[in-house]
């Protein structure tokens, strides 16, 4: 289980939302978000070929907070298992009782 006083500290305030940075691993067992060491990690089942696995964290982030897939935004780490994600139209008030509710 992550810290989470320090896990908070990760997410940034954006004009259109907040932005938070990710740990990506793709090609795993099934497709799940879950706190570890200091960081959200973001599990799924699609292997890293052109893009593939980044739509499927896009999507099982979008899932895991109740979000729409076109509110999810990959910033940065396109190609970096550490990535940076915009998530529009939520402040950081709603975003934290959003990733409140993942265990």
């Amino acid at each position: 289980m992550c810290n989470r006083p320090n896990f908070v500290s990760n997410i940034e305030s954006h004009q259109d939302g907040v932005i938070l940075t990710i740990r990506a691993c793709p090609g795993a067992r099934r497709n799940e978000v879950r706190y570890a060491d200091d960081c959200l990690k973001v599990y799924v089942t699609q292997i890293p070929e052109k893009g593939k696995a980044n739509e499927a964290i896009r999507k099982q982030l979008a899932r895991s907070l109740n979000l729409r897939v076109s509110q999810v935004e990959l910033l940065q780490g396109e190609t970096s298992a550490q990535k940076k994600f915009l998530f529009r139209k939520v402040n950081r008030e709603e975003f934290l009782e959003k990733i409140g509710k993942i265990e």
